[in-house]
């Protein structure tokens, strides 16, 4: 019989997990030896919960499989919180595993170090933002409960949470089974898919909008077929930027309301047959709508569920919702012919100063000459920035926007794809996160990362201009990369930009930083409109 923390890790492989992220601490000590002497998984330390968290939901993401966040108990796991809320929110399969104290520990009567007000106040939290948990405190149900836990993460995408007393890590356990996949009733699902096609048959303007879920549960091949089959057109939201990179022949474009293409947005709006696969309905996605959707046209399968109007299909996967769709369409053919792309947009090579706008227009030149890179994005323009750039694989916290995602998501999206990763992240999410750069050394990490410095909290000062608390000091980013173990540079225009980009892809083995120094209260177009059409809609509502 395994022990229980051999038995933990090759489940954890079994059910997709293909690398750890952690960090070390004394009630997960025993468990990160067996990670480190058993090699069933690579293992990844980082020098900061937050960032820890932030890696696996970005590799998560990437790979569409779960990715595993390994911590000590209480000082650990609640540095842990934030993370996780977001991927929770975002649909992030992370498996948190948290070391925990002894069941002797726990039954000594003493108050234990690391113990915020009771032994299970932690796992109270973390069962707000994961979808299943179990505390392996028995090891005869062991096994069982970490099965279930694990096809929790993977049928529903969502984090889960796992509870490791550190004297059980080597008690012995049974193995753990994978469980099969739970499917949807037939009759239930034959029903939801004929009912979805009558109405897009029926419908004068059809047209499909994806987001997260179609790459959390690996199903974009199947909504591209589903698209050429049915010749409809499909946008992403802005959360689902860079989803369908691969099938430029079937995206019309990212779906802004009043920030985006006006072509785009009455596409969307004026549709009488509007099917969401995996569309989260929050306000970054259609806060700033030039018109509200009229959602009792709309069909919307998300979260395992299908609503077409006023009826729902419950247990109704995405996966075989597209499985059925497709038994039913005609065989996938050739997409319509789409509007020809805007012509690319090209970096004027001069000595003025750099506008945020340009570093999307460098990006797209350099992506035009070399091909596409993965991308991350941190909250702030450099999102909006993005939405400016070809549509490329991206990872970006769009929905739950908090900030410190983009240098440790790019970590864990190079992990995950094993390619070189293009980082986007503005000065103040840098100050909370940018320090896991230094890792990058120990693992030939070389990620280009492409620092926005307006010395300030840009975003804030969009939406609240009078106030002074948005200014931020000039922390020298580029002069840290050296001593960080990568090579930096800052520029302040075009031609500088343009030339420090060429170097950085150049260059292998090492990060590249790239300090762009921008103008206080200089934005994208993108941010521009969008804080406009979202003061609107606000001014709308109330």
């Amino acid at each position: 019989m395994p022990t229980l923390g051999h038995a933990l890790l090759e489940a954890l492989r079994a059910y997709g997990a293909r690398e750890i992220f952690g960090i070390p601490g004394d009630f997960v000590l025993p468990f990160f030896k067996v990670i480190e002497e058993s090699g069933t998984l690579p293992h990844y330390t980082l020098s900061h919960e937050p960032g820890v968290g932030f890696a696996a939901d970005a590799a998560a993401r990437f790979r569409g499989s779960i990715s595993v966040a390994v911590v000590t108990w209480g000082a650990g796991a609640f540095n842990l919180v934030n993370a996780i809320a977001g991927a929770f929110a975002e649909r992030s399969p992370v498996v948190v595993i948290s070391g925990a104290p002894g069941m002797p520990e726990r039954a000594a009567g003493l108050q234990l170090h690391h113990m915020a007000r009771a032994l299970d106040t932690q796992a109270r939290v973390f069962r707000e933002i994961t979808c299943d948990q179990a505390i392996l405190g028995d090891p005869a149900r062991a096994a069982g409960e970490i099965a279930r836990v694990l096809r929790s993460a993977q049928e529903f995408s969502l984090p889960v949470y796992i509870e490791l007393p550190r004297d059980l890590v080597g008690a012995r356990v049974g193995p753990v089974a994978v469980l099969p996949h739970c499917p949807a009733d037939p009759d239930a699902l034959a029903e939801c898919a004929d009912e979805i096609l009558a109405r897009l048959r029926a419908a004068q303007r059809p047209v499909v909008m994806v987001d997260v879920e179609i790459r959390r549960y690996g199903v974009e091949e199947k909504a591209a077929a589903l698209a050429r089959a049915l010749g409809i057109p499909v946008v992403t939201t802005f959360m689902g930027r860079g989803l369908l990179s691969a099938h430029p022949d079937v995206v019309r474009g990212t779906y802004l309301g009043a920030a985006g293409d006006p072509a785009i947005t009455e596409l969307v709006e004026g549709s009488d047959g509007l099917l969401l696969l995996g569309v989260i309905l929050c306000d970054t996605n259609f806060g700033v709508s030039v018109r509200k959707v009229d959602m009792r046209r709309a069909i919307l399968a998300i979260n395992r569920e299908v609503r077409v109007a006023h009826h729902s299909y419950a247990a109704i996967p995405l996966d075989d919702l597209l499985d059925a769709l497709l038994a039913r369409a005609p065989a996938p053919g050739q997409a319509g012919p789409a509007p020809p792309p805007p012509p690319p947009s090209t970096l004027i090579v001069d000595d003025a100063p750099l506008q945020p706008s340009d570093v999307a227009a460098a990006v797209n030149d350099l992506f035009a000459r070399h091909g596409p890179m993965p991308m991350t994005a941190d909250m702030g323009d450099c999102l909006f920035t993005a939405m400016e750039i070809a549509n490329a694989p991206l990872a970006a916290p769009g929905y739950y926007a908090g900030m410190g995602f983009g240098v440790p998501a790019g970590l864990g999206a190079g992990v995950a794809t094993g390619q070189r990763v293009l980082v986007l992240v503005g000065d103040g999410a840098f100050q909370m996160t940018g320090f896991e750069l230094g890792n990058c050394r120990r693992y030939g990490w070389d990620p280009i990362v492409l620092v926005f410095n307006n010395t300030g909290w840009e975003m804030l000062r969009v939406f609240q201009p009078e106030s002074r608390f948005s200014d931020l000091d000039d922390w020298r980013f580029a002069e840290l990369a050296g001593p960080l173990g990568g090579e930096g540079v800052r520029v302040h225009t075009r031609r500088e930009l343009a030339a420090a980009l060429a170097h950085a892809h150049a260059t292998r083995g090492t990060f590249q930083l790239i300090e762009v120094m921008l103008p206080r209260g200089a934005t994208s177009g993108t941010l521009a409109r969008f804080v406009a059409g979202f003061k609107a809609a606000r001014e709308r509502r109330g």
